[in-house]
């Protein structure tokens, strides 16, 4: 019989529900080794963030570095133009509109204890290094191998990029449900639950909205190039849009989005230079999903959210995500680091943004890929090359 394959969101919606429909049943020894579990695997991604930063990070940089041309740099720098756009977009509104949907003083820090249950035992495990300094090894490295003539370390950066991204789609991503109900479940036996599933419905209502206008405007910007109707040009990426949704990976939406972007009027050399760069580099929807989120958690602890802050910390997630890995929730993973180590986010709100970013993963994935032909519009313009049917 053919095994039958469910999805990762679908696992956490199902892990969300179980942890809801048995946290008020469920007797507190059994809650205490969903407890332990939670704090292990607290441990574990703790240990995991340096090396998943070092290990993508420093070969997205020097992939993008070693890249020569115009048309590289040119696509680099309005991708990360549209990243970092997005990212204060969702900061601005998220300001001017949570405060009148999120009730502020939500404790999460009581999630992963509630009513004080403590886990059987715990295991300690430290990383490596901090965050930051892994970000600074990975940018250092990277500018070096992008240097360098010699392929030697290279191969071994792309061996432990590898590993990592093994480590991620093997190990921590069929974990995550577990984890997740772990959460829920805590959360419903602590009587926390419904406050903070009322803010998630809510959220996602204003990102689901935020998106579609992310999108009209960038192919606004575009038609001014081209001089077309921006909502055609829109209209004709609707395929790769609709596969993106399903896939959850813009890499595995790549053909379809090459293909509606040629019909869009973009030459087939520069589409497919753009398209699969921009595959990589460019996730406007995962940092609008990435800020209003980690916005609403801060909003509902009572934690300072100013925009020096929050300017610092977009800069920093533009950068960072161009080493999200193209498995369903690599972003959020890439970006756990600097939410950890900018933002202060506890293991509790870290699970918390997960469980809200997969929620929302096929609606950002749409939304970077369907981008993605925007920019190629641009490029092709800024090329000299572009009819823009």
């Amino acid at each position: 019989m053919k095994k039958i394959k469910i999805g990762l969101l679908p696992r956490i919606i199902i892990a969300i529900i179980l942890g809801i429909a048995i946290g008020t049943i469920f007797p507190a020894p059994l809650v205490r080794i969903f407890v332990t579990f939670n704090g292990i695997f607290s441990e574990f991604l703790n240990f995991s963030i340096p090396l998943i930063i070092v290990g993508l990070v420093t070969v997205a940089i020097a992939d993008i570095g070693k890249g020569a041309g115009k048309m590289l740099l040119v696509t680099a720098l309005i991708a990360y133009g549209a990243t970092l756009f997005s990212g204060f977009l969702s900061y601005f509104t998220g300001v001017t509109v949570f405060p009148s949907l999120i009730e502020v003083g939500v404790p999460l820090e009581e999630v992963s204890e509630a009513h004080g249950i403590l886990p059987y035992f715990s295991v300690s495990i430290p990383p490596l290094m901090n965050v930051m300094t892994a970000l600074i090894l990975a940018f250092t490295l990277g500018l070096g191998l992008a240097a360098l003539h010699s392929d030697a370390l290279k191969s071994v950066a792309r061996d432990f990029q590898k590993i990592v991204v093994r480590m991620i789609s093997a190990v921590i991503l069929p974990l995550l449900p577990l984890y997740i109900f772990g959460i829920f479940l805590n959360m419903t036996h602590s009587g926390q639950v419904y406050a903070i599933l009322m803010v998630f419905i809510k959220i996602i209502g204003v990102i689901f909205l935020l998106h579609i206008f992310l999108l009209v405007f960038q192919y606004s910007i575009a038609a001014l190039f081209v001089r077309k109707n921006p909502f055609r040009l829109l209209g004709r990426m609707m395929p790769a849009y609709f596969t993106a949704l399903g896939t959850q990976s813009s890499a595995a939406t790549i053909p379809v989005t090459l293909e509606q972007t040629k019909k869009n009027g973009v030459s087939a050399d520069i589409a497919g230079f753009v398209i699969p760069l921009c595959a990589t580099i460019h996730l406007s929807g995962s940092t609008l999903k990435i800020v209003a989120c980690a916005l609403a958690l801060m909003m509902m602890q009572g934690m300072p959210f100013d925009f020096p802050l929050f300017a610092g910390f977009i800069f920093m997630l533009g950068i960072t995500m161009v080493a999200a890995p193209g498995v369903p929730g690599g972003a959020i993973m890439a970006a756990l680091g600097i939410l950890q180590s900018m933002l202060g986010f506890d293991e509790s709100a870290q699970a918390l943004m997960i469980a809200l970013y997969i929620a929302m993963d096929s609606f950002g994935t749409a939304c970077n890929v369907t981008g993605d032909g925007a920019i190629a519009l641009i490029i092709d313009k800024v090329m000299g090359k572009g009819t823009g049917k």
